[in-house]
């Protein structure tokens, strides 16, 4: 099997993007001591980040892109928008749950410093490697190489932090409408990644309607949902004639971690930032549409 090296920038970037994984979570597990599951999560997005951008490597570097079960234009760029996420996710909580107050040993303090500088670094990798891997303006690319199909990924990814809120403890069982609220994530997050697979299978053309009106349609849908969830969440956690609390509790400061009223506000943000998401998203769609007519 001929091996293929061809040296360029993006190639040189998945590289250090893969060192710089390596050493984050190979130094958190040597000698931070993670001690509960916000360490396991950390460990997680370096870990997997570091095994996903071996795997594009080997791929390319062997020249099996053809004989890959994924459409090989969509899914690099994919995996590298899902790994900037996950190692900026990793890049700000670990050191809030890990670095922030702690006194200990400095030798411990030591490797979670490493750690998080390393996750930084990695995380600017894989930003310039999805920088360098979207599509131009007149390129031939694969959807999610362009603006829409990076908005997905960001789209699901935010809803996977909404779940992780109000999953632990239960958030939305109050009231009917805050089940509704959830049933939004739930609704946009599944068509959302059903989208992203299509395009990673490359099984668009399989759909019985033409896939750029339905994502036009698909974005307007989940514009009007979100803007109702962007409503309706805030009025039934905050308001207090709905049950809600105006006021941030003290407890909340000497909480460890993320107390409820502060997860409920960090909902309120993401379903805000997420219905951004999907109105832009929307905007690109429907240029798409009218350019394909």
């Amino acid at each position: 099997m001929a091996i293929v090296l061809q040296s360029s920038p993006l190639l040189w970037t998945r590289l250090a993007a893969m060192v710089f994984s390596c050493v984050a979570f190979s130094v958190a597990v040597h000698g931070a001591r993670l001690y509960h599951g916000t360490g396991d999560w950390c460990i997680f997005c370096w870990a997997f980040s570091f095994a996903g951008t071996l795997l594009v490597l080997l791929v390319e570097l062997f020249g099996l892109q053809t004989r890959a079960p994924v459409s090989w234009k969509n899914f690099p760029i994919t995996f590298a928008c899902y790994a900037a996420l996950l190692c900026l996710s990793a890049s700000i909580i670990f050191p809030l749950y890990f670095l922030k107050g702690s006194g200990g040993q400095s030798e411990v303090r030591d490797y979670r410093i490493v750690a998080t500088v390393f996750s930084c670094l990695a995380t600017i990798a894989y930003i310039s490697e999805v920088s360098m891997s979207k599509a131009r303006p007149g390129e031939v690319a694969g959807y999610m190489a362009t603006a829409p199909g990076l908005l997905k990924v960001c789209e699901t990814f935010v809803a996977c932090i909404i779940f992780v809120f109000v999953s632990d403890p239960v958030l939305y069982d109050r009231h009917d409408a805050l089940k509704y609220c959830m049933s939004v994530y739930c609704i946009c997050f599944i068509l959302s990644a059903a989208i992203i697979l299509l395009c990673i299978g490359e099984c668009t053309g399989c759909l019985p309607f033409p896939f750029a009106r339905f994502l036009s349609a698909y974005a307007l849908l989940a514009v009007v949902l979100y803007l109702s969830a962007t409503i309706i969440w805030p009025i039934f956690n905050f308001d207090p004639k709905n049950g809600g609390s105006k006021q941030r509790p003290y407890n909340c400061s000497s909480a460890v971690g993320v107390c409820t009223w502060d997860k409920c506000l960090t909902v309120a943000v993401l379903t805000g930032v997420n219905f951004i998401l999907y109105l832009v998203d929307l905007i690109y769609s429907t240029r798409l549409v009218f350019v394909s007519a």
